[in-house]
């Protein structure tokens, strides 16, 4: 199973290469907001260097099995703290999920699953959206300010609901998009269209005992867009308000 986590890794390490694609409006650079956003990934990648090894043998599927199993009838509970950690800690999130998988089968792992990954994501928004917007204004000046905002506007719902089977990235993204302060109600269902397949993917996996890595990042990061265009065909008068 730990190979789904270091998979993880290196599709990381070759997509941040590809990142400024996202950052350019009329040839202008977003610096502020690239900056940013790097600076935060670094940090993140800091930690997993220096406790990585310490985390990916403490949370293996094996070990975060053995870890829930302290807390009885609440590990459901322990589960979704331990994944909205994943705001401040590199965790393997994946592998976290296929235990839960492996202790509440596909459904009932999916739905622990895809719950700690919605309020790791909304912790994350929501803590840089209540900075303010002087705050925010202030950390990436007015400019690059007002280019996050219109960013968000445009691209941010898919980049919300792609990044959920990415490492680093998410919880990255949900902090980007609470300070330029993207519409909740759009962070909000993306979150959720990322969040779900991502949950009972690697449920599903820790159910059946199947590893097949190809599949999970196939499915993981193929149905949120699928699911985010479905939603935001269906409500676009409601998201566009």
């Amino acid at each position: 199973m730990a190979v789904l986590f270091e998979f993880d890794i290196g599709i990381f390490a070759a997509g941040i290469s590809n990142l400024s694609v996202y950052w350019f409006d009329d040839k202008e650079v977003y610096m502020r907001l690239l900056f940013l956003f790097l600076g935060l990934a670094a940090i993140v990648l800091v930690v997993f260097f220096i406790w990585g090894d310490s985390l990916l043998t403490t949370f293996s599927q094996e070990g975060s099995i053995a870890w829930l199993n302290q807390y009885g009838d609440w590990a459901w509970a322990a589960a979704i703290i331990l994944l909205m950690g994943d705001i401040l800690l590199p965790l393997p999130a994946t592998l976290i999920m296929a235990a839960l998988g492996y202790l509440y089968g596909t459904t009932g792992g999916g739905f622990i699953s895809a719950a700690g990954s919605f309020m790791a994501g909304s912790a994350g928004y929501w803590l840089c959206r209540l900075m303010g917007e002087k705050a925010a204004i202030r950390l990436l000046g007015e400019k690059d300010y007002a280019r996050g905002k219109k960013l968000s506007g445009t691209i941010g719902g898919w980049v919300v609901a792609l990044s959920r089977w990415l490492p680093v990235f998410p919880e990255v993204i949900a902090c980007m998009a609470g300070l330029t302060r993207m519409s909740s109600r759009v962070f909000h269902l993306a979150l959720l269209c990322g969040s779900i397949p991502m949950g009972f993917t690697y449920a599903f996996i820790g159910a059946t005992g199947i590893e097949h890595p190809l599949l999970a990042i196939g499915l993981s990061a193929g149905l949120p867009p699928l699911i985010w265009w479905i939603v935001r065909t269906i409500f676009k008068h409601k998201l566009s308000v």
